[in-house]
């Protein structure tokens, strides 16, 4: 079998799961691939996800290294089964692929915590903010390059509003809502478009006032995705180099410690929604 082209981070978590299992049960890949009845080379590039591995070999090796845990075997065996290309593939050579990976994370999402201080977040952006934000990147992008970004950002967006929408919650500080990204009109318009996605049954937008009486977060844009599992879930951390994920499971809990914490912190969502057209009329 050849080896697959170069594999999303959703197929690598699956990887790197079964790596885990297999170092949780004491077992080096040698005696897995002799239970296996295969060698050390296979143990290894699956779980570098070098080559495709199906649901029932993900379900065999969970066995063999004594997993327990069926709801997260079942997860990790559906995610191994799903091989479906999304739309992002469309964006391979024109986009760096850490925001492919960003939009098949979402695609995937149980449900999505996004945290923002100084930007709108991604999903809720109008396309002149998003172009005008892309407009200020270093380096700085060509025009064409530009409406490929703003393409890619529009159409991640159909998280929200597809037939089974995905639950989201954004917790915004109100720095980010007094920015003039592109100019006084297209500021509005934004503000608007934020009333107007807090209206919808499936998502809760919250806002921590400037006078919040605390911050938990040093200002980094947090994303996280919740998967079929908790052990599965996944966050994305918004870098002046991209995105990073994050599936470190102490990490997990310190994200959603730290969601919880801005969550608390924040308006409830009527009187954040009154506050974003306070901001609105004010521009």
């Amino acid at each position: 079998m050849a080896p697959r082209s170069t594999p999303t981070a959703r197929r690598l978590r699956i990887g790197t799961e079964l790596r885990r299992l297999r170092e949780r049960a004491g077992m080096t890949a040698v005696v897995a691939a002799h239970s296996l009845g295969t060698t050390q080379a296979q143990i290894s590039n699956i779980e570098a996800n070098r080559f495709g591995v199906s649901g029932e070999r993900v379900r065999t090796l969970a066995r063999i290294y004594g997993c327990g845990d069926d709801p997260f075997i079942d997860a990790l065996a559906d995610m191994a089964a799903n091989r479906t290309r999304g739309w992002w593939e469309e964006y391979r050579d024109v986009l760096p692929s850490p925001l492919l990976d960003l939009a098949e994370m979402e695609h995937h999402a149980t449900a999505l915590r996004v945290a923002q201080v100084i930007n709108i977040p991604g999903l809720l952006q109008t396309p002149d903010h998003a172009r005008a934000l892309f407009r200020e990147l270093i380096p700085a992008l060509r025009p064409p390059e530009i409406e490929h970004y703003v393409s890619y950002r529009i159409k991640r967006q159909a998280v929200l509003f597809r037939d089974n929408p995905v639950p989201y919650t954004a917790i915004i500080h109100e720095a980010a809502l007094r920015m003039q990204f592109g100019g006084r009109e297209v500021a509005r318009a934004q503000l608007r478009n934020l009333v107007e996605a807090g209206g919808r049954r499936n998502i809760t937008l919250r806002v921590i006032p400037f006078d919040g009486t605390s911050f938990p977060t040093a200002g980094q844009g947090l994303d996280y995705a919740s998967g079929p599992v908790t052990a599965l879930d996944t966050a994305a951390l918004d870098t002046s180099h991209g995105n990073e994920l994050i599936d470190a499971v102490g990490k997990l809990e310190t994200y959603r410690l730290i969601l919880d914490r801005m969550e608390r912190t924040a308006l409830q969502p009527d009187t954040s929604h009154d506050l974003i057209n306070t901001i609105a009329k004010s521009i």
